[in-house]
């Protein structure tokens, strides 16, 4: 085997913290939630959303429940400024709404910015400018002292721009771009001197963003960095500690929950993880996970078959079917196992009087986020016999009993391994309808007519019912009169003497489909022959009697 040349990279720094507290702690609130979709999101985009689309995302933002959205780079092109305006100008900002604009720490830059966020009544400024090492040496070529002095001059013009506009409503953010490539205590120093250069109070509270702007390391140094930082920082009250990971790694969202714990008060992100590489913080799958735990998220996730589409529409994006609580497929269950266990789980719900959502394999209510539960259980050919029983039973139904399960199971697997491929509800009831219902050879029911001979009404045991029956067999009509103590029992016996046949049912089940008064009944029989044979057979009739009767030809017809 060939070996990949891992000895070219080295290991991420860890952090000298011995005492970490955040392992032993619980996130037990929302964070304050900011989405980035109409800035990081969208410039990540092959096409960018055009202004009538992000005033759609906008919306849909809002209607989620955001109360900040990152709205654009305003000074990065005619299309962003034109956006920041059309929703001021237009009132489209509910008023408990902050929207947030993106700015280098450039002058020309941070001038138009604040052009575009002229008559908001509420904006964040985000400034930033990268302070790694990297950058540093690489990209800009410049000392500690210069890239602080950067931060520092566009901390002061923020200031002042925010003071000619009179706008109390403007807050200021800061980013020590590629913190995660920054010596810890240089993003402090840093860190500091724009908190003093803007007069950061518990009063005037500055956003200090500390992003994941590559992921360089597992999601528990990324804690013990944020937990370092908030204990040094001079003046915890004066600031609001935001994280923004991206998913180089593929942890974003593992990173921002354990940020939470070390201590951050704010989350960036996007929906569904859109922006730049591998993507930003999913912020659906982090506010959902905090469902899961009984913690209110703080947004409404209730309607996902709306944020999905929404979001297609206007960044052309695509979500993964397997993509946590949003994909297509994510209460979907092939595996006969799992069909089994969520089947049985359903049942034990439904009958429980807790309430508590106690269900294997579904760690949330699929309900809970506007998906029914049509599609929990698919059938292919990895399917077994309790999935196909609860697909029949949520789409039509029919209540297959436990003993019949293993008969249907095998005619559904033929079907599967012969074509390779899913099987719809109205595909496996179809089949059903064939197997059973419509199994009419050798033997077709054309007459049968019930009566009672009872001269002991009082007797439970008296051979007292009457069945005729007329009978289309493999060599003509059978026509029969026979007494049994039931139906069954008569009809078991008349049949027995005209055809020779030797048997007896020794499992029997009926049900009503539906619950209005002219509900059809069905009847699930399987009988035993003399010679070890078993079948199973089922009738449908708006008379149990005729139904349980059908359900016993339809066994017969079955015999291999």
């Amino acid at each position: 085997m060939k070996r990949m040349n891992y000895q070219k990279y080295a290991a991420y720094q860890t952090v000298d913290i011995p005492d970490r507290t955040w392992p032993d702690k619980r996130i037990t609130k929302a964070p304050i939630w900011s989405s980035v979709d109409l800035r990081d999101g969208n410039q990540a985009l092959p096409i960018p959303m055009s202004v009538d689309e992000k005033v759609s995302m906008f919306k849909l933002l809002v209607s989620v429940g955001f109360k900040e959205i990152e709205v654009g780079f305003p000074s990065a092109s005619a299309t962003e400024f034109s956006f920041v305006r059309k929703l001021i100008e237009d009132r489209l900002i509910p008023d408990d709404v902050t929207i947030q604009v993106l700015t280098q720490s450039r002058e020309h830059l941070i001038r138009r910015t604040f052009e575009s966020i002229r008559g908001a009544k509420n904006a964040i400024v985000h400034l930033y400018n990268s302070t790694s090492r990297q950058q540093r040496d690489v990209v800009f070529r410049m000392s500690r002292e210069e890239i602080m002095a950067i931060a520092v001059s566009g901390t002061k013009l923020v200031k002042s721009l925010k003071e000619e506009s009179g706008n109390s409503g403007i807050r200021f953010e800061y980013s020590p771009e590629s913190f995660t490539g920054t010596e810890l205590d240089y993003a402090l120093e840093v860190c500091h001197a724009v908190m003093d250069t803007w007069g950061a109070s518990a009063d005037n509270k500055v956003i200090l963003n500390l992003p994941s702007t590559v992921e360089l390391s597992m999601p528990n140094i990324y804690a013990d960095r944020i937990e370092w930082f908030c204990r040094h920082i001079k003046d915890r009250e004066a600031v609001i500690i935001s994280v923004h990971a991206h998913n180089d790694r593929g942890t974003a969202v593992a990173t921002s929950e354990l940020a939470i714990l070390a201590g951050a008060d704010r989350i960036e992100g996007a929906l569904f993880g859109n922006g730049e590489r591998c993507g930003n913080m999913d912020i659906v799958t982090m506010a959902l996970n905090l469902l899961t735990q009984g913690i209110d998220p703080e947004l409404d996730f209730s309607d996902m078959p709306t944020v999905r589409e929404v979001y297609r529409r206007c960044t052309r994006m695509d979500i993964h079917p397997r993509h946590p609580y949003s994909g297509e497929l994510v209460y979907t269950a092939f595996s006969g196992s799992h069909q089994d266990a969520i089947s049985k789980g359903m049942k034990a719900h439904a009958r429980s009087a807790e309430g508590l959502w106690d269900v294997p394999y579904l760690p949330i209510d699929p309900q809970d986020v506007g998906c029914t539960y049509e599609a929990i259980v698919r059938i292919n050919s990895q399917s077994g016999k309790g999935g196909i029983a609860f697909v029949l039973d949520k789409e039509y139904g029919i209540q297959i009993p436990k003993w019949m399960q293993p008969d249907f199971g095998m005619a559904v697997q033929e079907v599967t391994d012969r074509t390779g491929e899913e099987l719809s509800a109205d595909q496996i009831h179809e089949l059903f309808q064939k197997e059973y219902i419509g199994a009419k050879e050798p033997y077709h029911l054309k007459k049968c007519h019930i009566s009672w001979d009872d001269e002991d009404p009082e007797a439970n045991d008296e051979v007292a019912t009457i069945i005729n029956c007329s009978i289309l067999g493999p060599d003509g009509d059978i026509s029969f009169k026979a007494k049994g103590n039931g139906p069954l029992d008569a009809f078991v016996r008349g049949m027995s003497s005209q055809t020779g046949l030797d048997f007896h049912v020794d499992e029997y089940v009926e049900h009503s489909i539906g619950h209005s008064s002219d509900a059809l009944a069905i009847s699930y029989i399987r009988i035993s022959c003399g010679d070890g044979r078993l079948s199973c057979g089922s009738g449908i009739d708006s008379n149990i009697s005729l139904a349980s009767i059908k359900a016993i030809v339809s066994a017969l017809n079955r015999l291999h």
